[in-house]
C-alpha cells in the first residue's frame, strides 16, 4: 500500500495538537496506553490517525459537525478498528 505521507503528517499534526493542548485529554491518554501495550510511537499514531480519519471523512463526505463522543469512544477501543456509528 502507498501511504500518503503529506496526508499521514497532517494527521499527525492533528495528534500533536490535542496532546499539546491536552483537548481531548483521552488523546494523550491513548498515546501512552497504546505504548505501554508494546506499539511503537509511529504505531500508536498510525493506529489514533485511524480514529482521526474517521472523524475527517464524516466532516468532509458527509457535512456533518465533528462528533467527540465517538471520536473519544474510538480513541478508547484502539487497537480495534474506529468506526463510524
Amino acid at each position: 500500500m502507498n501511504v500518503n505521507e503529506h496526508l499521514r503528517n497532517a494527521i499527525f499534526e492533528v495528534i500533536d495538537n490535542q496532546i499539546n493542548d491536552n483537548n481531548p485529554v483521552e488523546t494523550a491518554i491513548t498515546l501512552k496506553r497504546l505504548r505501554d501495550d508494546g506499539y511503537s510511537e509511529f504505531e500508536a499514531r498510525q493506529l489514533m490517525g485511524q480514529a482521526v480519519a474517521v472523524e475527517l471523512f464524516c466532516i468532509i463526505k458527509k457535512h456533518a459537525p465533528f462528533h467527540e463522543a465517538r471520536y473519544i469512544r474510538n480513541l478508547k477501543n484502539l487497537p480495534k478498528e474506529p468506526v463510524e456509528t
